[in-house]
């Protein structure tokens, strides 16, 4: 029970926060809010750490449809504006012993100077 966190919005989504624990980095917060340049809300990625400004987005199968995808083009862009590093994830990440998604995060926190205790 002490791993449920409220706001994952699907089991990979779950599986990628515990993956990323469990491979010794910090807790990521879920759907935080980046407001853009006026204040409002612009993205919320899936899980995010704001001290390094690196979003971390699952990219399920619905993220093919063409609507989606250019979506997807415009939430990077607006990411990059607001000095937001990205770090797109698909179901090939989370396989195997070593999901590759914790590597992923590991390098995108080290480039902006996280280092682990």
């Amino acid at each position: 029970m002490e791993l449920v966190r409220v706001g994952s919005d699907s089991q990979p989504e779950t599986r990628m926060r515990l993956y990323l624990v469990r491979g010794g980095l910090p807790e990521p917060v879920l759907n935080h809010v980046v407001t853009s340049v006026y204040g409002s809300p612009a993205l919320w990625p899936d899980a995010a750490y704001p001290v390094q400004r690196v979003a971390v987005q699952y990219e399920g199968s619905h993220h093919n449809a063409a609507d989606q995808y250019l979506r997807d083009i415009r939430r990077a862009d607006i990411a990059a504006e607001r000095g937001w590093l990205e770090v797109r994830v698909s179901k090939f990440d989370l396989a195997g012993d070593r999901p590759a998604v914790v590597g992923k995060v590991r390098a995108a926190l080290q480039s902006r100077g996280w280092r682990a205790r």
